[in-house]
């Protein structure tokens, strides 16, 4: 929405050639011409129709603030892991990615930051609206956005707008009201604690998987698929949560990971399992008054052996036809707890309790996992819509698991991410 990037700067493709604000490095160099992440594209032919390549240009240009302004090579891996948010069927992504590690060999450009810091610091935070008879809240502590909630318990919350932008542009929704909660500084934080990660509602999709990824690696390609990197540098673990998509591929994880969730109110907090805060499709328990404060996340326990799986027709930026998330904690073959997580097999992200008994104080053997299968294959009815049949989405079910067992075995894990066609030659 116009109203969150109040008191930020805003660069388009346009502007990347014309803001006096970014400039030639070298005094030497004459302005005007293209930034170095249009003139890459140029040498490289890898424009696209006009719907394509201002997206691409953009992600480019995160890349090279981010990448090349900091002295680092942009390698193979890291521009197609920050241009995985970006689609096209017009040329196929070998220019663009050759484009990608050549604009180093370009003169370097720089955004003049003392500049850019005064202008912002121009622009007081204002929260009124744009709009007559439109109410936009943009609380700066916990206690304010309490209070601003028991006022306004109809408003519609926000955060990165992810999914409720496209309730505006595409279902043409309007709200009277808006409570922003990314000024929330409270919200905004990750906080470790002897037992477990907490994570504020309002830090974004990113940060969050990098803190969940710095206590449990094997989860780095997980969360890498998880829509691309725009989206994950805009939306929030807590509104992946509190939106309660049944194939949103957050929760399933943090189901398995055994996570809690705080709910805040003017009036106290309350913390439960986040299986629990679904009550149906994108329903859940919270009173009008209560939002989403913090994720709770365990720390890994000793015996831990996890494995998240997210099966969708593209590799990259895709909604999961199934997502399954399982861990077992053994005491040597013998399965001390499990707990698993599943998406897109129900109407809301849901714990298989039926699975986790049957495994619980069992042997951990083929045969065990056979039974777990099986049981998860009964717990679960999943529908048939575009991205899946029903049958398909049964038939998934019973495959992770006992990919999940040859694993545990000590079979390599084989993803796109990892596979290499030229060693299989």
């Amino acid at each position: 929405m116009a109203h969150s990037i109040d008191g930020k700067a805003l660069w388009t493709a346009e502007d990347l050639a014309q803001d006096p604000l970014l400039r030639p490095l070298d005094a030497a160099t004459p302005p005007g011409g293209l930034h170095p992440v249009q003139q890459a594209l140029v040498q490289h032919h890898g424009s696209q129709c006009g719907f394509c390549t201002p997206g691409f240009v953009m992600s480019l240009f995160a890349l090279y603030q981010t990448g090349v302004c900091q002295g680092q090579a942009v390698t193979r891996d890291r521009a197609v892991q920050d241009l995985s948010g970006n689609l096209c069927r017009c040329t196929g992504y070998r220019p663009i990615l050759d484009a990608a590690q050549q604009m180093d060999q370009l003169p370097r450009w720089q955004v003049d930051e003392t500049a850019l810091l005064q202008k912002l610091e121009l622009l007081a935070h204002n929260q009124q609206a744009l709009e007559p008879n439109f109410a936009y809240i943009s609380p700066a502590t916990l206690a304010e956005l309490l209070t601003a909630r028991a006022a306004h318990p109809q408003a519609q919350l926000v955060a990165g707008c992810t999914d409720v932008g496209l309730w505006v542009t595409k279902q043409h929704r309007q709200f009277a009201q808006v409570l922003d909660v990314t000024r929330v500084a409270e919200l905004c934080r990750i906080e470790e604690t002897a037992d477990h990660t907490a994570i504020g509602a309002a830090v974004r999709l990113e940060d969050s998987f990098a803190a969940l990824v710095e206590r449990r690696p094997q989860l780095q390609t997980f969360a890498a698929r998880f829509a691309g990197l725009p989206v994950r540098n805009a939306g929030t673990l807590g509104g992946n949560v509190a939106n309660g998509s049944p194939i949103g591929d957050s929760m399933p994880l943090l189901i398995a990971l055994r996570a809690r969730v705080v709910l805040a109110s003017a009036r106290g907090e309350r913390t439960l399992a986040l299986e629990d805060l679904y009550t149906g499709y994108r329903q859940n328990v919270m009173s009008p008054d209560e939002v989403l404060a913090r994720i709770l996340v365990p720390h890994p326990a000793e015996g831990e052996f996890l494995r998240a799986y997210k099966v969708s027709k593209r590799q990259d930026d895709d909604i999961s036809a199934v997502c399954l998330v399982l861990n077992l904690h053994l005491a040597g073959d013998q399965v001390r707890a499990a707990s698993i997580g599943a998406g897109g097999v129900a109407a809301v992200p849901a714990r298989a309790r039926q699975a986790e008994a049957l495994l619980q104080g069992q042997p951990w053997s083929e045969a065990a996992a056979q039974q777990a299968a099986q049981a998860l294959q009964a717990e679960f009815t999943p529908l048939s819509d575009l991205r899946a049949s029903s049958q398909y989405r049964h038939a998934v079910l019973g495959s992770l698991v006992r990919r999940f067992w040859l694993e545990s075995q000590g079979l390599p894990d084989v993803s796109l991410d990892t596979l290499r066609w030229e060693e299989l030659a």
